[in-house]
């Protein structure tokens, strides 16, 4: 009998370069985990991976782009991880913003998880004496890579101090209004939701470039779709005059500012 396979295996390697251009982060933990948000009834699963000091949620586990993303960097603590009627095993994150419960297959996955997250946001390795010692091995090598990218950070955050800082736009984090959806997942969430915003950026339909859609506010309710063309390290959005930008975040500051006041884009509240 075959045994269920425990380590997760890496997305293919272009999935992966994608992931680490659009999120700019190391991967320090990834596998399946159930979420719910402090709000919400009931639990969606995610491919999750935990770069950096933020938790990235995608809805496939091949989808190169994120659909939602949650820094941890304000965790204040975190419960015990506790099993479910269902075997699952529960742990719930508490931050300043709110509270996060996390469900993993196992009580193994549950500790594993806590512990890397608990890891780089204490920068300090859990002393718990249930945790495997190729577990505990990877930790210090998690927490020294993170250790050496904050130093990094800080020392080109005070090194922009002693010159001109390049513009936000350079930036290489993805929208908060950026989705991994359809266009027609996009136009149910906008009809649904209208308090969240009315522009959401997403994934365009070939896969390699991305979209606006935008639900109008009219007489009558209309819905319009902008193809984003991703050309070198710029952004084309496909207008009757083309316009070119540095960066998704650009291009989403220009429908917003062009529209005058009328566009807002659409961010989940967690």
């Amino acid at each position: 009998k075959e045994q269920p396979e425990k380590t997760p295996q890496p997305a293919p390697r272009r999935i992966f370069q994608e992931r680490q251009r659009i999120t700019g982060l190391p991967l320090y933990c990834q596998g399946y985990l159930s979420v719910r948000h402090s709000r919400c009834q009931e639990f969606r699963m995610y491919w999750t991976e935990l770069r950096g000091t933020m938790l990235f949620f995608y809805d496939d586990k091949k989808a190169p782009a994120y659909s939602q993303k949650l820094d941890i960097s304000s965790l204040t603590s975190a419960t015990n991880v506790y099993p479910d009627e269902n075997g699952s095993a529960q742990f719930i994150l508490m931050l300043s913003n709110g509270e996060l419960e996390l469900k993993a297959n196992d009580c193994e996955g549950g500790k594993e998880w806590k512990g890397f997250i608990l890891t780089v946001t204490e920068l300090s390795v859990p002393p718990d004496e249930s945790l495997l010692p190729e577990q505990l091995r990877r930790m210090h090598e998690v927490l020294e890579k993170e250790k050496k990218r904050r130093i990094t950070l800080n020392s080109g955050s005070s090194a922009s101090l002693n010159r001109k800082s390049p513009p936000s736009s350079t930036l290489t984090a993805m929208p908060a209004c950026f989705y991994a959806v359809s266009r027609q997942e996009a136009i149910e969430m906008l009809e649904k939701n209208p308090s969240c915003g009315n522009l959401i950026l997403r994934s365009g339909s070939d896969g390699k470039n991305y979209a606006i859609t935008i639900r109008y506010k009219l007489d009558a309710p209309q819905l319009k779709h902008y193809k984003v063309v991703s050309k070198g390290t710029s952004y084309v959005i496909e207008l009757e005059k083309q316009v070119t930008l540095p960066s998704l975040q650009d291009v989403v500051n220009y429908f917003v500012t062009q529209s005058r006041g009328n566009l807002k884009p659409y961010v989940i509240q967690t």
